[in-house]
């Protein structure tokens, strides 16, 4: 019978330590999330700010606001928070940019 305890323990000591390690990498992801959102804000505001398009190229920003729009649907679909939060708010100023280059070339 003493052995079976010596089992539960390194099961509820397993967990803990998978449980741990789960957190550590959904913060892990958190901060590349935000890093990788962020990166497009000052672009973002520069072209709300100066309304200049012209050096963004159209193809690039196309491309990128689908990859993005996919990134969130796969996100959406497996349940990972980190893309989801990065993707949708990246997705905005994506959308916003490229919004911008439609509309002043």
């Amino acid at each position: 019978m003493r052995g079976g305890f010596g089992v539960i323990k390194l099961h509820r000591f397993l967990f803990v330590v998978y449980d741990s390690l789960m957190l550590g990498i959904q913060i892990l992801g958190f901060v590349a999330a935000i890093l990788t959102t962020v990166c497009w804000l000052p672009q973002a505001l520069q072209t709300l700010r100066t309304k200049d398009t012209k050096s963004l190229s159209l193809v690039t920003q196309s491309i990128f606001a689908v990859g993005v729009g996919l990134w969130l649907i796969y996100g959406i679909l497996v349940g990972n928070a980190p893309i989801i939060f990065a993707n949708s708010i990246t997705f905005v100023l994506v959308a916003l940019i490229l919004a911008m280059k439609l509309r002043y070339g």
